[in-house]
């Protein structure tokens, strides 16, 4: 990320409310913070402090009970090709192969058929699934599941990448490499990312800053610079890596 990069999203005193039985229940208020292009920002916070609501506003998958969200200047009120998504789960189609996963977002826009199959060829030579683009998804482990996932949601060149928990399913070890996947993705695309986690080493791990949230009614609690050489899995150990850990832990279990 450039010392001098601009800004490419910013949230403005955001509210979101739910109508339940027993009256409006309130999942955030007043959040605000920008995010810079090129950055990698995590978020973490308590079980249910309103982690993936925020990231399905940014998607402009629900829309806000108060404040804005803004992509480039413009206000996020809908999906767009301008934000890719990668969920939890996969979400892939089993009767397609791998390439025609990846080429989906294309066909759903009725963008051009050639550039797309480029497009995505590309991005599984990217995500080291080159080879795989003619299986069926039901093919392949988990985690080439998400890596077919990820190169779906950069199939249009979105401008924003979002991702809600994609590894939290995966075993230990699969979500080691994924982590490190990750980071060698991002920094050969430069995507500005927003990655969802309750795992506070992985946080450290991918982020360039944490923000941390409250519990619900959700709020700021702070902002984290991740301030670290370039990272390897054995960088996990160091106490550097540690320290970081433990404030952002701090922060999460602060009153």
């Amino acid at each position: 990320m450039s010392a001098d990069a601009a800004t490419l999203i910013s949230v403005s005193r955001l509210r979101k409310e739910y109508a339940t039985k027993d009256g409006r229940l309130t999942a955030i208020e007043d959040v605000s913070f920008d995010i810079l292009e090129g950055e990698f920002l995590a978020v973490v916070g308590p079980s249910g402090c309103g982690k993936t609501t925020l990231l399905r506003i940014l998607a402009g998958l629900a829309p806000v009970s108060a404040g804005e969200v803004t992509l480039q200047g413009k206000s996020v009120r809908e999906p767009s090709d301008g934000i890719g998504v990668v969920f939890q789960e996969p979400v892939l189609l089993p009767w397609r192969t791998v390439r025609e996963n990846v080429l989906l977002p294309v066909e759903v826009r009725g963008g051009d058929r050639a550039e797309g199959e480029r497009r995505a060829l590309d991005l599984l030579r990217l995500v080291g699934l080159r080879e795989f683009a003619d299986r069926h998804v039901w093919e392949l482990s988990g985690g080439m599941q998400q890596r077919v996932s990820i190169a779906r949601a950069l199939v249009n060149d979105p401008l924003l990448l979002l991702m809600d928990e994609p590894f939290g399913a995966l075993d230990a070890m699969t979500r080691e490499q994924m982590n490190v996947e990750l980071l060698r993705i991002c920094e050969e695309t430069g995507k500005t990312t927003v990655f969802i986690t309750h795992n506070l080493v992985e946080a450290v791990f991918l982020a360039s800053r944490v923000l941390v949230m409250t519990p619900r009614p959700s709020r700021v609690r702070a902002i984290v610079d991740i301030d670290l050489p370039a990272r390897t899995w054995e960088s996990v150990h160091t106490p550097a890596f540690g320290n970081l850990v433990k404030v952002l832990d701090d922060h999460i279990k602060a009153e």
